[in-house]
């Protein structure tokens, strides 16, 4: 046998071709070129910081560390410059020409190899190919730079089709200028008012000035001056302790585009293996596409760049209500920065936001009435009562509900912040507050679902619970009904519908000898409504839960509500057909009535159990298969009563 030995390659790569790659096909805006090139001015400002703590010199007499763009329509060019650290003959090869080739990568690497971490060198290029979103709106880029300390400057030209050259020039100062000359197609980027929006978009929070050129008219003369676009502070980097309520307000409605104050907000940092801070606030209305679930409304920044808005890994539909920003300091990107990568660092982010957020709305659920001064239409100051909570709750409740069908794992934390109304008829209560009024004898939390609070109101249901002093919870809302498929209990409290099952109360020995009484009594009629009435019922009974009105319609404990069957139909949804048991009550006099008519043998009593059945189904809100035939029977019977 003969062993050859493995002959190593390296692998070869067209680099025009994987430079036309990452221009058409890693990011899906264009318009975030602006963002790629912004954040690499500010890494050159932000090295020259660093490399100016050894060595003060570096400085010179231009201290002012800046960006500033120039937008000009007749030459079609967008220039993007800066008076950072600049490049080398060498360096612009490098970075410039090998594509992924990240120099800020590489001073993080030299620092993590020395040990040392500057905190106030924030530098977000990771990939080495930011620079190349510039040709999404230029088909031809030329670069001017000079290295600091150096009296060298290099321009660097390219088309990116057949690489580039690169020639000695000459500049005034250190820095790098970028001169984008623009596509006909791009023309949106020649207007200076949409570069400054962009800049707004995605970097407002950049820490050094970006300015733009603006003319003015004094006395007949043109002027042109420098305008600073970008906020340049980042208030949530700020500790709290400085920050005072007005401006946290400004920046809520700067950041939400609202013109009222935020409800409530917080402001916090995690240290530690996963770097973030955050400041995340209520809002004080819903917005009009609430429902839609189309948005949210936390924007992610890294290392105070603005990377994506409306960042679903990041916060969950139960919670796009809230407003506010998170800005992580080694967040996981994908190459584009326009995805997060879905690993234990992200996961890490979105639980702390969660579990701020919820923290959030527990303190306000906490605080219950407060009074404060506030101007009337007079003018003059006077004292009111406000529940922060009852106002978010009104606006918001019910998105907060969708957290305990979707997501299982913060069920008891969002269970301690829903609020209901009662048949104690005075405003919104707590499951706990509930508990805390509970009857010694009573086994669990009734509710009852129905159309609105005055179906719910008007439930025969209840008629028994309320005569006993049981309180019962009013679900109105239609999510109450998924709600309730997850939120089975509260505090080991088992949920119990007032309209499902038998409803086995407390009884004393007198009263169940009474009801055994009441049962072999009217053991005849029971046998001929259920006769009468056929597979239009699954059962019948005399029933413990009613005292005023003469029956109602009981589903089985696991059986669809009447009112869930009525959304999904009202949504098109193909609901099959549910038997429910009918329950009479032995007490009211039309069942007493019907109970003779039974021992006569009327032939009427068909007609009257009919009737009585399709009262019950008014009665919980549903129509009646056939309205015509069963106003015709009613005025049959009351034609007939009328004799």
């Amino acid at each position: 046998m003969t062993t050859q030995r493995a002959e190593q390659h390296a692998f070869a790569a067209e680099v025009d071709q994987v430079l036309s790659i990452v221009v058409n096909s890693l990011y899906s805006h264009r318009e975030v070129f602006l963002r790629e090139l912004i954040s690499n001015a500010s890494d050159a400002l932000d090295k020259l910081s660093f490399e100016a703590l050894t060595d003060a010199s570096l400085l010179g007499d231009d201290k002012q560390l800046r960006i500033e763009i120039e937008v000009d329509e007749e030459k079609k060019t967008l220039t993007i410059r800066d008076n950072g650290v600049g490049m080398s003959h060498d360096e612009l090869v490098q970075n410039l020409g090998t594509i992924a080739r990240s120099g800020s990568r590489q001073l993080m690497n030299a620092l993590a190899a020395k040990g040392g971490k500057d905190e106030n060198l924030s530098l977000i290029g990771q990939f080495g190919v930011g620079f190349y979103s510039a040709f999404l709106v230029a088909d031809r880029v030329v670069v001017t730079s000079r290295r600091v300390g150096s009296d060298e400057a290099w321009r660097w030209e390219s088309e990116a089709k057949d690489g580039f050259t690169i020639e000695p020039t000459t500049r005034d100062a250190r820095g790098t200028e970028i001169v984008l000359h623009l596509k006909d197609d791009a023309d949106d980027f020649m207007r200076s008012w949409e570069v400054r929006n962009l800049i707004r978009k995605y970097s407002d929070y950049v820490r050094h000035p970006i300015r733009m050129k603006t003319e003015t008219e004094e006395d007949g003369e043109k002027k042109t001056d420098w305008e600073t676009v970008n906020q340049a502070s980042a208030l949530w980097t700020r500790p709290r302790s400085e920050v005072t309520d007005e401006q946290y307000a400004e920046f809520y409605k700067h950041l939400g585009h609202d013109w009222n104050d935020p409800l409530a907000w917080t402001h916090f940092k995690v240290e530690g293996t996963q770097e973030m801070t955050g400041l995340l606030f209520v809002p004080s209305q819903a917005p009009m596409d609430l429902f839609e679930k189309t948005s949210r409304g936390v924007k992610l920044f890294v290392k105070r760049v603005f990377i994506m808005e409306d960042c679903e890994e990041l916060l969950p539909e139960w919670l796009r209500f809230m407003r506010g920003v998170v800005d992580s300091e080694d967040l996981p990107l994908n190459v584009s920065r326009e995805l997060l990568q879905q690993d234990r660092a992200t996961r890490a982010i979105r639980k702390q936001v969660i579990k701020k957020s919820l923290s959030l709305l527990q303190e306000l659920a906490d605080e219950g009435v407060t009074k404060t001064q506030e101007e009337g239409e007079d003018g003059e100051k006077k004292e009111v009562e406000r529940n922060r909570y009852e106002t978010f709750w009104k606006a918001f409740g019910r998105v907060l509900k969708e957290g305990i069908h979707f997501d299982p794992e913060h069920k008891d934390e969002i269970a301690a912040l829903l609020r209901f109304e009662s048949t104690r008829e005075e405003g919104l209560t707590s499951l706990h507050d509930y508990l805390g009024r509970m009857q010694p004898d009573q086994p669990g939390i009734y509710y009852v679902t129905g159309d609105g609070l005055s179906a719910c109101r008007n439930s025969p249901h209840l008629e028994a619970l309320k005569a006993r002093g049981y309180e019962v919870l009013y679900m109105a809302d239609p999510i109450d009904e998924w709600v309730l498929q997850r939120l089975e209990e509260f505090e080991e409290k088992k949920l119990i519908s007032a309209a499902k099952g038998a409803l086995d109360l407390p009884e004393s020995e007198e009263e169940k000898k009474a009801h055994e009484e009441q049962e072999k009594q009217l053991e005849g009629l029971v046998g001929s409504v259920k006769e009468a009435l056929g597979d239009k019922v699954k059962d019948v009974r005399l029933s413990h839960r009613l005292k005023d009105s003469p029956a109602c319609l009981v589903s089985e404990e696991w059986d669809m509500s009447p009112h869930l069957e009525r959304i999904l139909r009202a949504n098109g949804q193909q609901v099959p057909d549910q038997k429910r048991t009918l329950e009479l009550n032995p007490n009211h006099p039309v069942v007493q009535a019907l109970d003779k008519m039974a021992t006569d043998g009327s032939p009427d009593l068909g007609s009257w159990s009919s009737m009585l059945y399709d009262q019950a189904l008014l009665a919980e809100g549903t129509m009646p298969k056939d309205p015509a035939a069963f106003a015709r029977q009613v005025a049959d019977l009351m034609q007939k009563a009328a004799r």
